[in-house]
């Protein structure tokens, strides 16, 4: 990009990742970035502020809270820094949030984050440590029942609405996200539709488990670029190999029981095959396939 190219907002949300309403906040709230304006309010965006925007990135990657960031870039250091505070205020306040059953101020939590950081920091920062915080809690809880129930119904909804607003605003050849667990709610196949819808994958939802022979029926009807598998606790890999060794479209295969089935899945010796644990590492492993 030449050094004197101004980018609209747009541009600057294709080339980074973050969207304009966070990109918004972070001039208003923050000072972090300053874009220039034309005549009619319009912001346009040097070269020096693209990278800007990176660096904020690489501090947020870090774990350093919004808040933290232009200090941190005004001393101009490399070094690590232990952060510390807003992430585990803001887990605290959604589980008592959760507790109390009270979905307004969940949104409004969760919109808060939203609009400050990128999605995969959302994601890795917030609603992974939540659900691993919730975990322990539900195990000894007298009411994790109800909470999970009230949780898990509010989250797919949350983020339903989200993905389900994006599909209508993105074209193309579409990633098929199907999982094969029967579980009747599995929290990091929707956080992977989030991420991936929001980095602008079209995406085709198979949210009930599928059996080998159907998924090699849906890829057959659907021709997607792509294949994100959520792997269940008891897979038929034998089936799976039968039924995907022919494709030829990538093959992203994963989840929270990836490790458990990790030395059988490079067994297979599928064609395209890539592994992945989190939601964040599915988007990574997609994007450089």
């Amino acid at each position: 990009m030449p050094s004197d190219e101004l980018l609209p907002i747009g541009e600057v949300a294709r080339l980074t990742g973050v969207n304009p309403v966070t990109l918004r906040a972070w001039e208003r709230r923050y000072g972090l970035i300053k874009p220039q304006r034309t005549a009619k309010g319009h912001r346009l965006y040097p070269q020096d502020q693209v990278q800007r925007v990176q660096d904020v990135l690489r501090w947020l990657e870090r774990g350093a809270a919004v808040s933290q960031v232009r200090e941190l870039l005004e001393h101009a250091t490399d070094a690590l820094t232990p952060i510390q505070g807003e992430w585990g205020e803001r887990i605290e306040q959604l589980i008592d949030a959760i507790a109390r059953l009270a979905q307004r101020p969940l949104d409004q939590l969760l919109n808060q984050a939203m609009a400050l950081y990128p999605a995969v920091t959302v994601c890795e920062r917030l609603l992974l440590p939540l659900l691993d915080a919730l975990d322990l809690r539900w195990r000894t809880h007298f009411d994790a029942r109800l909470e999970q129930v009230f949780f898990h119904t509010w989250l797919r909804s949350k983020l339903g609405a989200r993905v389900y607003h994006d599909h209508h605003s993105l074209a193309g050849p579409c990633v098929l996200l199907a999982r094969t667990d029967d579980a009747p709610f599995d929290a990091d196949f929707w956080l992977s539709a989030w991420l991936l819808s929001s980095s602008g994958q079209p995406l085709e939802l198979l949210e009930w488990a599928v059996e080998p022979r159907q998924l090699q029926h849906a890829i057959n009807q659907l021709q997607p670029r792509a294949l994100v598998l959520h792997l269940g606790r008891h897979p038929d890999l034998p089936g799976l190999a039968r039924a995907l060794h022919t494709v030829e479209i990538p093959k992203l295969l994963g989840g929270a029981t990836v490790r458990l089935h990790e030395a059988a899945l490079k067994d297979l010796a599928l064609p395209g095959l890539e592994l992945f644990d989190t939601p964040a590492a599915a988007l990574r492993a997609l994007q450089h396939s």
